[in-house]
């Protein structure tokens, strides 16, 4: 076992609010700045293409979101594993997770997005669109789609250089990718008039710029992980891509869901309920990222502490973590309630679009209490997580993104006969916070290191 870092290690030892706010303000900044990208995305669209547009993309999305499921799982499941080794102090066994990752999500990359070409409009049809979508459809993913392989392994590169304790490097990363797909959108949805091809050609070339800057991490003389072809023991790599099976379960889940959800919008809405319902995820968007920004700081702390056997920090790192959740969970709800029209205006042309502005209005009405428990969902599934407890991390995700969506949306269809039937959304996540809850009781800190038959002190 290797027994000595290059650097100190502040997730182990520094000052638990000092260490939190070092980690996740670089986070939250990277988050930000990749969220506003989609915001712009959505902003350009809605202007310039048109809600029919909007509705394309959104269809798109269930795609999208499944094929970046299992990059996410594969991510943070072996970061997990990685930040465990590191607690260890077992450096080589963190670099070798770390290189069976990123070979894999190459290989993974090039297969799914061929396949994904190739069934091009079988799957289009299943999703349920209609054959006059089709083209628009298609302009945005014919040109979205080969530039799934430099998201993957970007976001592969963003979770192992935050966790090696880099985390402004990642942050820059995705700022400056962020940067390039506002200049761009504006250059090719506004100058050119490109269409939905010149919004996906500025989002993929985004994904590739933040890319080439987390790369100069193999030129940082002070990292800890170091990558290499030779590897045995591939199982490993699946044991760990289990333990992040609930970012999959989040992702596909998500895809399930919106699939559902466009299907039941069409019928009671048609394409402007899918327009308006796409204009209130935008606004959700920025808050969720938030969350995910503190999970995946909690992720960092909790998973190398985890490995040290240090149960007081990682108490000390999630009561932290949850104040943050609170913080943000009331900031956002105050800002829905109080300044939602204008916002929903800067995705939509105020002149044409008055239908989608009203029924994106009446949604947030129905979403809003999402942000009372779908934060601390989030952290607590992460905390299951970075204890390595995959099947109560993942059953605490495949219960709030779709059991339960699912079950309490068909539920509100049969009951409800308007479109009002999206509150299902809402009430599932107040479920599901208390099964997280449960969870979280269940599996202290306390328990969860006395528990751990690995563990020892190095």
């Amino acid at each position: 076992m290797t027994t000595d870092r290059a650097k100190d290690n502040h997730a182990l030892d520094g000052a638990i609010l000092r260490t939190f706010i070092k980690y996740l303000i670089p986070s939250l900044v990277g988050l930000i700045a990749m969220t506003s990208a989609s915001l712009v995305d959505g902003i350009f669209i809605g202007n310039y293409v048109g809600v029919t547009a909007l509705a394309a993309v959104n269809l798109i999305i269930p795609i999208m979101t499944l094929l970046f499921g299992i990059g996410m799982m594969v991510s943070i499941g072996s970061s997990v594993r990685g930040g465990k080794y590191l607690g260890k102090m077992d450096t080589s066994a963190a670099s070798a997770i770390f290189s069976k990752a990123l070979i894999f999500m190459v290989i993974y990359g090039v297969v799914v997005i061929a396949l994904g070409l190739l069934f091009e409009a079988q799957l289009f049809a299943g999703l349920g669109a209609s054959a006059e979508l089709f083209p628009v459809m298609s302009a945005y993913y014919r040109t979205i789609m080969p530039f799934l392989l430099p998201q993957l392994i970007m976001i592969l590169m963003y979770f192992f250089i935050r966790l090696d304790g880099l985390p402004n490097l990642a942050s820059a990363a995705l700022s400056v990718g962020a940067a390039v797909n506002i200049a761009l959108d504006y250059l090719f949805i506004v100058v050119y008039g490109w269409g939905l091809t010149g919004a996906a050609l500025a989002t993929g070339l985004s994904e590739v710029v933040p890319l080439l800057v987390m790369l100069v991490y193999f030129l940082r003389p002070e990292r800890t992980l170091h990558f290499s072809f030779r590897q045995n023991n591939w199982k490993e790599l699946f044991e760990a891509a289990y333990n992040g099976i609930s970012e999959f379960i989040n992702e596909v889940s998500g895809a399930i869901i919106a699939f559902v959800f466009n299907w039941m919008l069409i019928q009671r809405a048609g394409v402007t309920g899918v327009a308006a319902i796409t204009v209130v995820n935008y606004l959700l968007l920025i808050g969720f990222m938030m969350f995910f920004a503190i999970s995946d700081c909690s992720h960092v702390m909790i998973s190398q502490n985890f490995g040290a056997g240090n149960a007081e920090r990682i108490r000390a790192f999630m009561r932290t973590a949850g104040g943050m959740v609170a913080l943000f969970s009331l900031v956002f709800i105050a800002i829905l309630m109080t300044a939602s029209e204008p916002l929903i205006y800067l995705f939509v042309d105020e002149r044409n679009s008055s239908e989608t502005v009203s029924l994106a209005l009446e949604f947030v009405t129905y979403v809003w209490p999402l942000f009372l428990f779908a934060g601390f969902n989030m952290l607590i599934s992460g905390y299951l997580t970075a204890l390595h407890l995959p099947f109560q991390s993942g059953l605490v995700a495949l219960c709030r993104s779709l059991i339960l969506p699912t079950g309490f949306l068909l539920l509100f269809y049969v009951l409800i006969s308007d479109h009002r039937f999206v509150a299902a959304i809402s009430v599932s996540e107040g479920f599901a916070f208390l099964l997280a809850i449960a969870f979280f009781l269940r599996h202290t800190p306390e328990k969860a290191v006395s528990d751990e038959p690995e563990f020892h002190k190095c």
